[in-house]
């Protein structure tokens, strides 16, 4: 059964009969890019900036904003957001953990920081991540998923 739509056509879910629930939830996705580029944020010396510490601010903004850019998405009162970073040598690894006390879940919340920082992640290195024809053929986002999902009584 869809939730999300009746005989009139889409609706958001009425939510006001559920309790507020202590909820938390970790999504997790990657970035492959070039060793050089790695290595490059590493050492702090891409041009526009601290790439990382950008792509958290960027993630928390996104977590925020969930409910303004996925239609069905209810504004949330976010409790807390902690995006980290995990680096390889040719992949880094972001992870969003959001929690909320609200009604609904908050798996679009996760997903959609760990989305943003990723793409963030992109836009700050995309200069040196281009062949010589414009292309990326060594950047790929993907692994995108919910790793935790917890709710109270």
């Amino acid at each position: 059964m869809l939730t999300h739509v009746d005989e009139n056509g889409v609706k958001m879910v009425d939510v006001s009969i559920k309790k507020d629930v202590e909820r938390s939830c970790t999504a997790i996705g990657f970035i492959k890019l070039k060793p050089e580029t790695i290595e490059k944020i590493n050492n702090k010396e891409i041009i526009k900036g601290d790439v990382l510490t950008t792509a958290q601010v960027a993630g928390i903004m996104a977590v925020k904003n969930t409910s303004n850019i996925i239609p069905m998405c209810h504004p949330l009162p976010i409790a807390s957001v902690k995006i980290s970073f995990e680096i390889f040598k040719d992949n880094i690894k972001a992870e969003a953990t959001v929690k909320a006390i609200y009604k609904t879940g908050i798996e679009m919340e996760s997903l959609t920081g760990v989305s943003v920082a990723l793409l963030t992640i992109l836009d700050m290195v995309k200069a040196i991540e281009k062949d010589e024809f414009g292309q990326y053929p060594n950047t790929e986002i993907y692994g995108i998923k919910v790793t935790e999902k917890t709710k109270g009584n």
